[in-house]
């Protein structure tokens, strides 16, 4: 089931998830933006916690596989308390995920942390989870998709870098595993990330589908933020919202229509986000819905994001990708829309 089929089930689950109107968030407003705290790195050796955040498993296979590929990297696994519960399409209720996410911070010897996968659900465990604690406790906890959610939950409330990255039942390439390692393992205090992996292409063929192309060219500085579209829009207005201020937003998306991502792009914009913005990045919108009358997503950037006057740049590898990067949130990077490159200019781990 993909993510959009399991948030139409929303109204449904709600009961069974135990999210109690008078938790739906924990602040009354929204705090100043917390100074990033860094994660140590993450190398083989290392204990990481498996958990689920968003989704329930498929089956029990998933989880196994996730295990052998945690193992194949080098990392002693810890499996969560609550990763194989299921309550609906969720992996066990509010509560528990939050559980596994609060325990997996607490427990000194897990030393980072894996999604199992994404889904939906992250965006219902933010108001139960300790972030004083988080933030005292810095770890590496790595997705994408609705993993989102609560990466950015983190990076607001505690702080705390966080990974958009493959989860744990992703298949690591060759391009994803090499990028996530330069961000994590074996970082550089200056690196470029999200380049399309490099082909010689013989007479008569050409790039088709890893394609860039720059809508404003320039150059900005800025921290990073975003992550999946459909995660990022809905927590506008609440206490999980970035900091727009000055920042570089990457922003990726699967299974969405491009009214849907007209409607979610105009949503920031008059919420008056995107015009804090020093560069935008647009990494992949994948397996979009076919449609009639409709402008197309190139459309969409030229009449809602070159307006806005700073770098705009199309293509790079992030989102649902089998090739895809490593994305640390709330770490200084430059956006080069000219030479088509997303460069970070600190390590995000200690």
């Amino acid at each position: 089931m993909d993510r959009r089929t399991m948030v139409k089930s929303l109204a449904a689950g709600l009961a069974a998830g135990g999210l109690a109107a008078t938790t739906a968030v924990n602040a009354s407003k929204q705090d100043a933006p917390r100074p990033p705290v860094k994660p140590p790195r993450l190398e083989p050796g290392m204990t990481v916690a498996l958990i689920a955040p968003a989704g329930a498993s498929n089956n029990r296979q998933q989880v196994r596989y996730a295990v052998d590929v945690l193992k194949s990297l080098g990392y002693r696994v810890r499996e969560g308390k609550n990763l194989h519960r299921r309550t609906q399409y969720l992996a066990g209720t509010d509560q528990e995920r939050a559980d596994d996410i609060n325990g997996a911070f607490s427990d000194r010897e897990v030393d980072g942390i894996f999604t199992l996968t994404g889904g939906y659900g992250t965006m219902r465990t933010l108001p139960y989870l300790d972030y004083e604690m988080i933030r005292a406790n810095p770890k590496v906890i790595i997705g994408y998709s609705d993993i989102t959610g609560l990466l950015l939950g983190l990076l607001a409330r505690a702080g705390l870098v966080g990974f958009h990255g493959p989860v744990a039942s992703s298949t690591f390439s060759e391009y994803t595993l090499a990028e996530y390692k330069k961000v994590v393992v074996s970082p550089s205090q200056t690196v470029e990330i999200g380049t399309p992996p490099r082909v010689e292409y013989p007479e008569g063929q050409a790039e088709r589908s890893n394609r860039l192309m720059t809508f404003s060219g320039g150059k900005a500085r800025g921290r990073l933020v975003g992550g999946n579209l459909s995660l990022l829009s809905p927590l506008i207005g609440t206490p999980y919202e970035p900091d727009f201020e000055n920042a570089i937003l990457f922003l990726e998306d699967v299974h969405e229509a491009f009214y849907r991502l007209d409607r979610m792009i105009t949503h920031l914009l008059l919420a008056g986000k995107l015009d804090q913005l020093s560069g935008i990045v647009m990494g992949k919108f994948t397996k979009i819905p076919e449609e009639g009358n409709s402008f197309n997503l190139e459309e969409i950037i030229e009449q809602l994001l070159v307006p806005l006057g700073v770098p705009v740049l199309r293509g790079l590898m992030i989102g649902h990708v089998l090739d895809k990067t490593t994305v640390p949130l709330g770490i200084m990077a430059e956006l080069d829309a000219d030479a088509q490159t997303l460069t970070l200019l600190e390590s995000a781990v200690t």
